[in-house]
């Protein structure tokens, strides 16, 4: 029997006020609960690992506390930064690759003009700027483009007996002029144009380089490489100018020495020889076909004129067809990219090149790179023309020179023939 009254145990009670058992449903299912506490959970519940939004400082649950008030602990952990069941670890921001790029590249930049600056001065420093233009008296008016006189010597400077051996150059004292050619660099394209060591000209008057004395004309009449041994590079300038009417602009001379120098250090020239031939002065013993010449064959090479019919004037043929290839392979990317190759082949070269005072670094590359473009198909080599022979002397014909200067002078295409 119920001590309860009837009604107060209908299970339909919205307020579960009534129960059909022993105990009033009170005292069996509800228990006195104490503000603040949290009853546990019926059966153990494994936590949930998953990020929680970071709390504010002092997260306050309502009750003045950090957590709840019966020391429960869900294992979330609230304004913290770590444990289980926390935020994940911080990941830096993604590395900026076009900054790294940029900033490599920059570098890069400054290194290598750094590196060509400091190839510059140091090749600048090696010229010997020698020869004083100023000397030269009663010169022509310039033209257009570039004029440069080129000599290869016969200067054996540096050279020890075994290097002279080896080389045939003989033991003779000084220096006499070997070759000399004109290099016009125009707007049409570079000339290259060979005179003659026998070329018979007239010695003009002129100031002497080392005592500054002034030496009138005479009308002496003798070979053009003779100008260069009475008085050196300003009387022969002086010589060509008198002569051709040309105003020449820069003078750059090379021995025996440092030609077969830069030969060696460019691992040498390949030559297509036509026809076989052998000189025992020059040391010459060549077979026809293309071969790859050393600087002592390459010295022989464009020494040899008495094996020749047409002796000094094939001979200087030779000699232009051996500088252009020179140039055509010296300026290559296997060379100018590969410092192994290019500081040798540079040293090689400027160790015994004597040059005027105005004869810059880029004046000497201009002139290299012009006469790379005489076999590029860009250019013209000829020999200066000939009219015919006095004795042993080579004599030029007056008219095709002057025909063929008025042309340089005013940069035209040229249209002269030489022999």
């Amino acid at each position: 029997m119920s001590d309860w009254p009837d009604g107060w145990n209908d299970r339909s009670d919205p307020h579960g006020r009534g129960s059909g058992g022993a105990q009033p449903e009170g005292a069996r299912v509800m228990r006195h609960v104490q503000r603040g506490q949290v009853p546990p959970p019926a059966a153990p519940v494994p936590p949930v690992r998953r990020p929680v939004p970071a709390q504010p400082q002092g997260y306050d649950d309502g009750y003045g506390q950090g957590s709840h008030g019966d020391g429960y602990n869900t294992g979330q952990v609230y304004g913290g930064g770590g444990g289980r069941g926390g935020r994940p670890p911080r990941v830096g921001p993604a590395p900026d690759w076009r900054r790294r790029i940029k900033l490599g590249s920059l570098t890069l930049v400054v290194v290598l003009l750094a590196v060509s600056i400091g190839t510059y001065f140091w090749a600048d420093g090696k010229l010997k700027r020698e020869v004083d233009l100023s000397k030269v008296i009663e010169r022509p008016e310039a033209g257009d483009g570039t004029n440069y006189l080129i000599v290869g010597s016969d200067s054996r400077e540096g050279m020890s007996a075994d290097d002279k051996k080896k080389l045939h150059t003989g033991s003779a004292e000084g220096k006499r002029t070997d070759s000399m050619m004109i290099l016009h660099d125009g707007s049409n394209g570079p000339t290259l144009i060979s005179l003659p060591r026998d070329s018979e000209v007239e010695i003009p008057s002129f100031v002497g380089s080392e005592s500054g004395k002034r030496f009138p004309g005479q009308g002496r009449r003798v070979k053009l490489n003779a100008a260069y041994a009475e008085d050196g590079p300003e009387l022969l300038v002086r010589t060509v100018e008198h002569n051709t009417k040309l105003r020449i602009d820069h003078y750059v001379e090379i021995g025996f020495a440092g030609f077969a120098n830069i030969v060696d250090a460019i691992g040498g020239v390949e030559m297509d020889i036509p026809k076989a031939f052998k000189d025992k002065k020059s040391g010459a013993d060549f077979q026809a076909g293309k071969q790859t010449l050393n600087g002592e064959q390459s010295l022989a090479f464009v020494r040899t004129r008495y094996a020749f019919a047409g002796s000094d004037l094939d001979r200087t043929k030779n000699q232009q067809k051996f500088l252009a290839a020179l140039a055509s392979q010296t300026a290559t990317p296997g060379t100018i990219l590969n410092p192994f190759k290019l500081y040798p082949t540079m040293g090689a070269g400027l160790d015994t090149l004597i040059v005027d005072k105005d004869m810059s670094l880029w004046s000497l590359g201009q002139m290299f790179f012009a006469m790379k473009g005489v076999t590029g198909g860009d250019g013209t080599s000829m020999n200066i023309p000939i009219s015919g022979s006095n004795g042993g002397n080579l004599v030029w014909d007056k008219a095709k020179v002057a025909q063929l200067v008025e042309q340089l002078k005013n940069d035209e295409k040229v249209t002269v023939t030489g022999n």
